[in-house]
């Protein structure tokens, strides 16, 4: 599969995650929307959504890395990079 299909797919888990664990509509999500500013993600939720990436996508999440996470597209990009090294 080319990273051309697998982006997509990533950016629709990541937000049916996000929609799940935070209760919020999945289609009002977008790459560009933020974690805290826009979705009111605090430092409880954060971990929470680590763990939860953690579990869905089988990788840890370093705390520093986690602290560069501020957007949709922050997580895409990471999961993108992390999938397809251990493809």
């Amino acid at each position: 599969m080319t990273l051309g299909k697998v982006v997509p797919m990533i950016i629709e888990q990541v937000k049916a995650l996000i929609a799940k664990e935070f209760g919020v509509d999945g289609s009002k999500l977008s790459p560009a929307t933020r974690l805290v500013e826009d979705l009111n993600i605090d430092s409880l939720d954060a971990v929470e959504l680590m763990m939860r990436l953690e579990e869905t996508f089988s990788f840890k999440i370093g705390d520093e890395e986690a602290s560069t996470l501020k957007s949709v597209s922050d997580i895409v990009a990471l999961v993108t990079t992390r999938t397809a090294s251990h493809a």
